[in-house]
């Protein structure tokens, strides 16, 4: 499996270049780069600037497997009522774009929140068809369209998630799994094996059952994750891609320990 960390996990006031070799120091094999409203890589960013980025990361033998994006949350898929979301729609096609020019085969998206103002049947059937948009999309860069699992009330068992991603049935579709995002309603390792070969893209996170909200996301290795369970799931569906380790947010003082523990924390999970 690929060692990756999440853009998200370094100081806020460093650039890509520096995340790249930092990432590198300290001994990750990848890096997720993100889509952003401001920053090095935003919808403005243009190919030749993200070629040069990709060429930094071959020098430093770095790979960019995946492409995250947090403007999901402020530009749902689906909108308020079912509509279909344009303006998350046209951040997908950014982040396809990014994608294919830095080489990364899978991007993340973030489909909706269900609430008082989105009901879940309407989100539902409306995701599918934006689903089936989006594939199409990825399907003509050569990029893969992943689903997070996040708390958004949305997709909340593994069997709902995996008939999603088959109702979809786009092979540029699959499921982004959030390894720590489950555990406060089940058991990742569980996920994993009924996902199966619908996971494109994973990621690293691990949390304290017991706190039960945010603040239960801990370091790698300190919260409830069976991460010999997770690794044994992962082997056994054979998954060979990245696994990128999501710390946010960084320490507010003296961040880099939190990176230098993760990448040893990772190394013990993948048994290097």
């Amino acid at each position: 499996m690929i060692k990756s960390i999440s853009f998200w996990s370094f100081p806020s006031d460093i650039g890509v270049e520096q995340v790249l070799n930092r990432a590198r120091e300290l001994g990750f094999d990848a890096v997720e780069l993100t889509l952003e409203a401001a920053g090095d890589i935003t919808a403005a960013t243009s190919d030749a600037d993200l070629s040069q980025i990709r060429q930094l990361a071959d020098r430093l033998g770095l790979k960019l497997p995946t492409f995250a994006t947090g403007l999901h949350w402020q530009h749902p898929l689906v909108g308020p009522g079912g509509i279909e979301g344009t303006e998350g729609i046209e951040i997908v096609k950014h982040e396809v774009r990014c994608a294919r020019v830095l080489g990364a085969s899978t991007v993340l998206t973030v489909p909706c929140t269900v609430g008082p103002e989105l009901d879940y049947d309407i989100a539902y059937r409306t995701a599918l068809g934006v689903y089936r948009k989006l594939g199409d999309i990825g399907s003509e860069a050569g990029v893969n369209i992943g689903v997070e699992n996040v708390w958004n009330k949305f997709l909340v068992s593994p069997l709902e998630f995996a008939h999603f991603i088959d109702e979809v049935d786009h092979p540029n579709v699959v499921a982004y799994f959030d390894v720590g995002n489950v555990l406060l309603f089940g058991y990742p390792e569980q996920w994993i094996k009924i996902l199966n070969k619908r996971i494109g893209a994973v990621h690293f996170k691990d949390f304290r059952t017991g706190v039960g909200t945010l603040d239960g996301f801990v370091d790698l290795l300190e919260g409830d994750v069976d991460w010999e369970k997770v690794m044994l799931a992962l082997s056994t569906i054979g998954y060979e891609g990245a696994v990128t380790a999501e710390m946010m947010p960084p320490y507010k003082h003296h961040p880099w320990r939190l990176l230098e523990a993760t990448s040893k924390s990772m190394d013990a999970i993948l048994g290097r």
